[in-house]
């Protein structure tokens, strides 16, 4: 089995800065691509931003320039800086992984974690 575990979302101005860890355990192969999604209330879960095993990095419009993704092997985290208000949402963590039990690439998500900016 493989765990995520999120942690570093609050409550904060807008203008601060908030940072999300997420790590994952368990029988991890070797890891492909490791995410972060949002859904706020009333709204589609949207990807936020994503680094691949190479350090690839990939973010969403609304967040470059802001967030930086980043990864130290089955870590990855989220600095997220400014903070405006429509950032608040629920984050979770995405990872796809090749399992030590097959070779077919698997996917697991975090519980999520909240973010609250005050406007």
């Amino acid at each position: 089995q493989v765990q995520l575990v999120e942690s570093g979302g609050g409550l904060v101005q807008a203008g601060g800065s908030l940072r999300l860890s997420c790590a994952a355990s368990g029988s991890i192969l070797r890891i492909i691509v490791m995410r972060w999604y949002r859904q706020a209330p009333g709204k589609q879960r949207e990807l936020v931003a994503s680094i691949t095993s190479g350090g690839s990095t990939n973010y969403a419009d609304s967040v470059k320039g802001r967030f930086t993704i980043s990864r130290d092997n089955a870590k990855v985290y989220l600095q997220m800086d400014p903070l405006k208000a429509e950032d608040t949402a629920v984050y979770y963590c995405n990872v796809e992984y090749v399992s030590i039990w097959s070779p077919q690439g698997q996917s697991r998500w975090g519980q999520g974690t909240q973010v609250t900016v005050s406007s």
